[in-house]
């Protein structure tokens, strides 16, 4: 395993004390348990719209890229 240390603020560090204290379990092992829930992988981004429509992270003129891109080994 890899050492690594965080600044927290007052308030979640105490937050972090508590739950440990609750769950019985070393603050390292509520921290693990958060980071490994949060960093799940994540379904691939789908647009909303291709070419028709509003999508304001991807612009029509744009998609054909976008599908070239993401969508290619599939």
């Amino acid at each position: 395993m890899d050492k690594t240390t965080l600044y927290l603020p007052e308030e979640l560090h105490r937050r972090l004390r508590e739950a440990a204290r609750r769950s019985r379990r070393p603050q390292a092992d509520v921290i693990r348990s958060a980071l490994d829930a949060y960093l799940q992988p994540t379904p691939a981004d789908r647009p909303r719209s291709i070419g028709a429509g509003e999508d304001d992270g991807l612009a029509a003129r744009d998609t054909e890229a976008w599908l070239r891109e993401r969508w290619r080994d599939r």
